[in-house]
């Protein structure tokens, strides 16, 4: 069995500050993949990972202290890479992948266009950029494992109080018609094939105790080529593990990941 974990830590230092090295050393991921890491990496005490056996690739953001995706993993990769070729996207650090035999980890931060119409727009773009670079990696690598946080609500099930929200960024229709086009495209949501519960979240704000009343919204994920549905052992939000406005989420898979 391979445990994998996917991360949005809102900044590796402050999630540090509040023990995520103690809770990794507990939970022992194969794999951790994170966003938002908000750091380059000399500004990362990346030797406490590495005694704990991971070797760490980071794709951090140009700007400091902004975005930036990381895989620290157990399992030596045949080959990795950052970001897909699109400046405005790999000046952010939006992307990076680990090959592992026939199998291809993809760990994404994908925009949010909380902000007004041009982040919006930017965030249109990049999921238009992230289907095509999917699927034209999908001819050469047909095994695809695709994490991290999505910043959208796929299904009403995925948010507190659906009907409010339908006109904000996260849940408007155009960005879940986008998730309901690309799943179509033969993808499977991990943890809605162990979990069909509502009220299961893993992001909440930081305002109006969002988070102890659980108004949250589900915007991280692990998704799958069909082709690894039979290798789905179980999937999971850790939602009570606290040291981001994020939660952990969780993929076990049968098979080695090589």
């Amino acid at each position: 069995m391979i445990k994998l974990i996917s991360y949005n830590l809102n900044g590796v230092r402050a999630a540090l500050a509040k023990g995520f090295d103690q809770w990794l050393q507990q939970e022992q991921p194969d794999i951790i993949c994170l966003q938002e890491i908000k750091a380059q990496a000399d500004q990362i005490p990346l030797s406490i990972f590495i005694e704990m056996g991971y070797t760490c690739f980071l794709n951090p953001a140009q700007k400091k202290g902004y975005s930036g995706t990381a895989i620290f993993t157990k399992v030596k990769p045949d080959a990795v890479s950052y970001g897909f070729g699109i400046e405005e996207y790999d000046v952010e650090g939006r992307l990076i992948r680990a090959d592992f035999g026939d199998k291809t980890l993809i760990c994404s931060y994908f925009p949010s266009g909380t902000t007004g119409e041009v982040r919006q727009a930017f965030k249109m773009k990049y999921l238009e950029d992230f289907t095509r670079y999917i699927q034209d990696l999908r001819k050469q690598r047909p095994e695809l494992i695709i994490c991290g946080d999505f910043n959208i609500c796929h299904k009403p099930i995925d948010i507190n109080f659906p009907k409010k929200h339908e006109t904000i960024s996260g849940f408007l229709p155009e960005e879940r018609a986008w998730f309901d086009d690309f799943v179509a495209l033969g993808y499977v949501d991990t943890f809605r094939e162990f979990c069909a519960a509502d009220e299961r979240y893993s992001w909440w704000s930081y305002r109006s105790g969002a988070r102890p009343k659980n108004l949250g919204w589900r915007i991280d994920y692990f998704l799958v080529t069909e082709n690894l549905r039979s290798t789905l052992l179980d999937a999971d939000i850790l939602d009570k593990v606290v040291h981001s406005d994020h939660c952990p989420v969780e993929l076990k898979v049968y098979k080695a990941i090589r």
